[in-house]
């Protein structure tokens, strides 16, 4: 899959929402492409609203920086040398976990993300997208 279309993005979304059952966490799961544009979101019964920009966020966030929003939280803690960048963009970047970049074959093709419960959680649940990505490349 040399790009993220509807059909893929659904198949990522199933496979975080498998996940966000069985931790028993409602979320919201946001997949975008290699641009950063919106290709699906998908809210559980009874998740956060403010989930659902977050998670958004976090997926374009991921592309925009090309790594995972756990990755420059660390890069973006007070005294280190992205502190602030969370305040650009119209505060559209997101700074703690839950956001992770798709690659296939090296390539950034999107991205996955995931806001609903505890970061820890939010990145297993993500992490479920990006490893159904992989079975589906091979």
């Amino acid at each position: 899959m040399s790009h993220i279309n509807l059909t893929l993005a659904k198949n990522l979304i199933e496979s975080a929402e498998k996940k966000a059952n069985e931790i028993k966490v409602p979320m919201v799961i946001s997949i975008v492409d290699e641009g950063g544009n919106f290709v699906a979101c998908h809210r559980m019964d009874d998740a956060l609203l403010v989930s659902v920009e977050l998670a958004q966020n976090k997926a374009w966030t991921s592309i925009a920086m090309k790594m995972t929003t756990e990755n420059l939280a660390l890069v973006a803690a007070n005294g280190k040398e992205l502190y602030g960048i969370n305040t650009t963009n119209n505060g559209r970047v997101v700074v703690f976990g839950g956001g992770i970049p798709l690659y296939n074959n090296g390539q950034i093709i999107g991205a996955v993300g995931v806001s609903g419960g505890s970061v820890d959680e939010d990145i297993r649940v993500a992490q479920s997208a990006v490893d159904a990505l992989y079975e589906f490349e091979n």
